[in-house]
């Protein structure tokens, strides 16, 4: 195949423009044309210079489009990925991929049917501050760890529009809960063996608007996943526990700080100790020596962008690589997700083997 890509658009709304832009950067692909029912996103294609093709049958066509962005309405995902496979081109699917695990297995089954490579834009595995987090357990800073909070959290309610409508895959667990599970996930190899989940519908009554995620995985490590729309006072981005420290980045920036035990001895006092909560000893204040406190800062790589998606889906177009970001691992989200709902609708925490 040729090393210039032609790639099209099905959905030219926010994230298809901001695809438009990186695709077009990337020196092994170019945007040949768009599909969108918006005829005033239409007008914008074509004064950037991009071929409108009428409808998604007339894209498919084309013979010169090599790859596809499907970047529609979440639950349009699952048709227009197995249209396109079987029309002889590979796709990148926006995430959240399908409405849940068995629509996307019918897109697995079609990708190795049509021999079509297909990938999610999963871009936030190479977030700075997931990044970051994951570097400096694996550096073992805190010893071994036991739980991971993961929160996004902001004030202003659901933005309008498909968000807010079930039958288009609305709701945070399925805009930003599948990212951030999808962090957890890449991040830790061992099976989840536990989901426990309460979601919220304050503002809008078909989908929820904030939700509350535990993940327990085969070892014992517990992954708390939390997305709120109405919080006046944000909590920690990450807050990681370990054996023998304490991680916590603030926000987006990186800001925070590692604070770790180098008082192996762990000696109590015997007196008890008068605190702000009354007489204790279990909560008694350590003495300053016996912590030392590392000031995280935020690190250079890797790319916040698209162009990471874009490499590994060419690479493994071109038989040079394997895909980073499987199919097979959206599966494990969406299962999740799955047992997600099913433990909010009845009230009980979810045994799985996945």
């Amino acid at each position: 195949m040729t090393s210039l890509y032609h790639v099209g658009i099905i959905g030219y709304g926010a994230m298809g423009g901001w695809h438009a832009k990186y695709i077009d950067s990337y020196s092994k692909t170019k945007v040949k044309g768009i599909f969108d029912i918006n005829p005033e996103r239409n007008k914008y294609a074509e004064n950037r210079g991009y071929m409108v093709y009428p409808s998604k049958d007339a894209m498919f066509a084309d013979v010169e489009i090599d790859a596809i962005i499907i970047a529609t309405t979440n639950e349009s995902h699952k048709e227009l990925s197995v249209a396109a496979m079987a029309a002889g081109k590979h796709v990148i699917c926006e995430k959240h991929t399908t409405l849940n695990s068995a629509e996307l297995q019918e897109i697995i089954a079609a990708s190795k049917k049509y021999s079509r490579v297909f990938t999610i834009n999963q871009n936030r595995r190479t977030n700075k501050d997931f990044t970051l987090m994951r570097q400096k357990i694996e550096e073992g800073l805190i010893g071994d760890v036991y739980i991971i909070e993961s929160r996004v959290q902001g004030s202003r309610g659901i933005p309008k529009g498909w968000r807010t409508l079930k039958e288009l895959g609305g709701g945070m667990m399925l805009d930003w809960g599948v990212h951030l599970i999808d962090q957890i996930m890449y991040m830790i190899d061992e099976k989840v063996v536990s989901v426990y989940c309460n979601m919220y519908s304050i503002e809008h009554p078909e989908v929820d608007d904030n939700f509350r995620l535990t993940i327990i995985f085969e070892s014992g490590l517990t992954a708390i996943v939390e997305v709120s729309t109405n919080s006046y006072i944000a909590l920690p981005r990450w807050y990681v526990l370990g054996k023998t420290g304490t991680l916590k980045i603030d926000d987006w920036d990186c800001d925070g700080k590692v604070v770790r035990n180098i008082d192996r001895e762990n000696v109590w006092d015997e007196e008890i100790f008068h605190t702000k909560a009354g007489l204790s000893k279990t909560m008694a204040p350590r003495s300053k020596d016996s912590t030392e406190e590392l000031i995280l800062s935020k690190i250079a790589e890797p790319l916040d962008d698209l162009i990471v998606v874009y490499e590994q889906f060419i690479s493994a177009i071109e038989g040079k690589g394997s895909l980073t970001i499987t199919a097979e691992q959206a599966m494990r989200v969406m299962k999740v997700i799955d047992a997600a709902f099913l433990s909010h609708r009845t009230s009980n925490a979810i045994k799985i083997d996945i």
